[in-house]
């Protein structure tokens, strides 16, 4: 069966330490339609460690999707059997990552240099699960930076049914350069994106890297299927504001502090199962960026939140710097936020 283009107009990057599920929901509450990805986990953490630690979301999360790292074609396949069983949307191959811990495990960015090993990983993943495997690559490696070869690239991987890439409009550097450098220095090459879509049309792709705004995100989808937002989200999760009703035509627009107590409820939740605070609220620092009280709350979260014993309290009075009122409950009286829709997956 053929994939909608459309569950793929707008997502959230995968990026290690941050896209945990404590963000992801968060991300939620500021968009019910956006689909988000996991940070990468490796095959051999699936198989072998604390699956409920690495593979458990809230049922909100959907549409969500697992990345995972690796080029073993059977421990992938078996690592991707786990993710669909776990209940996510999609099985995504990390090959972009430049990172030289990375590198020395043979995955990432490394394995656009094997084409034919990663075609082997698909076909094996695809044969193991009926959901969507997705590649997230990057134009090119090293001195490999050849729209031709990319073109090659996607054409190996299609011809074992690939449908959805998603691109990073950079080549990456295998060494000399930090993985935060990989995702400045290289030049953004969005065009080659673009031909991708004109040569495949048949096929699927997103495009990331560098986009920063809606309003971007809305000018490349003339020429692409999907975009794809990463640090811009975390930097301040309500540049997708606007998104639901922009390109999803739903009626949804949530208040900074109608997620905020969503999260304080959230949180105490987590708490209960033995989560630390800092833990959840590390991802609530840049809620209020911008915004009156947005220092101070943030100042007073990197203050309380991280103490060992900190509990959802913490979060309340963080609250008061931004509202100034003396009684949070207070915030009680907002309309709060309608749990979000689970049937875009």
């Amino acid at each position: 069966m053929a994939i909608d283009p459309a569950l793929h107009r707008l997502s959230v990057a995968p990026m290690l330490d941050w896209t945990d599920r404590h963000f992801r929901y968060l991300v939620r509450l500021c968009s019910r339609g956006v689909r988000l990805y996991t940070e990468m986990v490796t095959d051999r953490a699936i198989l072998h460690g604390n699956r409920p630690r690495l593979l458990d979301f809230d049922p909100s999360e959907h549409p969500v999707a697992l990345q995972l790292g690796g080029s073993d074609p059977a421990l992938l396949a078996e690592a991707a059997r786990i993710g669909q069983d776990w209940g996510y949307d999609e099985i995504n191959l990390n090959l972009g990552c430049p990172s030289e811990r990375v590198q020395g495990g043979g995955f990432g960015a490394c394995l656009m240099k094997e084409p034919d090993l990663v075609a082997e990983c698909f076909a094996a993943m695809r044969e193991a699960v009926q959901l969507p495997v997705t590649a997230k690559h990057r134009l090119g490696v090293d001195d490999l930076e050849d729209y031709g070869y990319l073109a090659r690239f996607v054409e190996k991987l299609a011809s074992v049914g690939v449908e959805v890439f998603i691109v990073h409009a950079r080549k990456a550097w295998l060494q000399g350069l930090s993985p935060k450098e990989n995702r400045e220095i290289p030049e953004l090459r969005y065009g080659w994106v673009y031909r991708l879509k004109e040569d495949f049309p048949h096929l699927i792709f997103v495009l990331n890297g560098g986009v920063k705004t809606l309003d971007e995100a809305g000018a490349h989808l003339e020429h692409v299927d999907g975009v794809m937002l990463g640090r811009a989200v975390y930097e301040d999760p309500f540049v997708l504001e606007e998104a639901d009703r922009r390109f999803f035509g739903l009626e949804h627009r949530p208040q900074r502090l109608q997620v905020a107590q969503a999260m304080i409820a959230y949180a105490e939740a987590r708490l209960e199962e033995g989560v630390p605070l800092w833990s959840i609220a590390r991802h609530m620092l840049n809620l209020f960026k911008g915004q009156r009280g947005g220092k101070r709350w943030r100042r007073y979260l990197s203050e309380h939140a991280i103490r060992p014993q900190a509990k959802a309290q913490v979060l309340w009075e963080a609250l008061e710097q931004v509202t100034k009122t003396p009684t949070l409950r207070t915030i009680a009286s907002l309309p709060k936020l309608e749990k979000p829709l689970q049937q875009c997956s």
